[in-house]
């Protein structure tokens, strides 16, 4: 599995021929990245001087964004796993018309999968910036440029998923559900662009 990687190996893999670890996978780790920038800058904060007001909030951040890199992690793999089943449905047989619709519908299904698979990456980092936001305003000072790396971290995550979700839905015949898709991706865009330039205004230097 590519989460049980060293870091090194990962980029080797990242960098060869392989199409996967692509794009979706990258963005499942820098949404990854953020969370723990975020656990990092609130356990920066627990139990420091001038910031005991906010000690329970930070507790609470913690925990969530541990939990939040978790679920990144695994979505590096997910992402991975419904590209091959794209790839394994090209490879169906096609020779008699039975194979041939049996071969499209499986196609379309699993391009599907593999669009629904980074809309998700995305859609779960946007439920970060709040707590990034609270970081940046609350958090220990000598720490509040990771947040906002945490901040720059996730805008690009959620960018980058959107764009694997596009290319997907490039793919399907089902006019319903690329309509339902695409406005999630603009409303997703939008809310990433828009709260990244929020938080990064509020830096105290």
């Amino acid at each position: 599995m590519l989460k049980e990687m060293y870091l090194k190996d990962f980029l080797s893999q990242t960098a060869s021929s392989d199409p996967v670890p692509g794009g979706g996978s990258v963005a499942a780790l820098s949404s990854a990245l953020a969370a723990a920038l975020s656990a990092m800058v609130a356990n920066l904060t627990v139990g420091k001087k001038n910031y005991e007001s906010v000690s329970e909030e930070m507790e609470t951040i913690v925990h969530q964004m541990v939990a939040y890199k978790d679920a990144f992690v695994d979505l590096i793999d997910k992402d991975a796993n419904s590209f091959d089943g794209v790839m394994q449905a090209f490879k169906m047989p096609k020779e008699t018309d039975a194979e041939k619709l049996a071969r499209s519908n499986r196609i379309q299904e699993e391009t599907k999968y593999a669009a629904s698979v980074p809309l998700e990456v995305a859609k779960k980092t946007s439920e970060l910036f709040d707590m990034i936001e609270a970081l940046v305003q609350k958090g220990n000072k000598n720490a509040q440029t990771d947040a906002l790396v945490a901040a720059m971290m996730a805008r690009t995550a959620i960018l980058s998923a959107l764009y694997n979700v596009k290319i997907n839905l490039g793919s399907i015949k089902d006019a319903e559900f690329v309509a339902g898709m695409n406005k999630e991706v603009e409303a997703l865009e939008s809310y990433a662009i828009r709260k990244e330039s929020e938080i990064l205004k509020q830096a105290s230097f």
